[in-house]
């Protein structure tokens, strides 16, 4: 099973506003033929590390998901856990948003920056 995760993401608040308050996640199988099972685990990082997020997503050959979660925390993690048969073809990003929907620059993370 290959394991992927953002790493703990800091989102301490500006002028009493956090950066992002939403996560846009998209997992992209580029398999033609094989099916693709992600488990999402998510975390939110306020001193102690606590599950708020547990899915599993079956993804079609050439599918997209996009699934989108509350962040509004001082800090989070997502871990992906992706069946071992086509990790390589399943590619994952994470997009912070603020509140007006934005793009969050220094909360993206494409599918080259999530790490085994």
């Amino acid at each position: 099973m290959a394991i992927l995760t953002t790493g703990p993401i800091v989102n301490t608040p500006v002028n009493g506003v956090r950066p992002t308050q939403t996560v846009t996640i998209k997992i992209v199988n580029n398999d033609p033929v094989n099916t693709s099972t992600v488990l999402l685990e998510g975390y939110y990082l306020n001193g102690t590390r606590t599950l708020y997020v547990l899915e599993d997503f079956s993804v079609s050959p050439n599918q997209v998901i996009t699934h989108n979660n509350y962040a509004n925390f001082d800090g989070y993690e997502f871990l992906f856990f992706i069946d071992d048969d086509i990790a390589h073809q399943t590619e994952i990003s994470v997009w912070g948003k603020n509140a007006n929907g934005e793009l969050v620059d220094a909360h993206r993370l494409v599918s080259s920056e999530v790490k085994f």
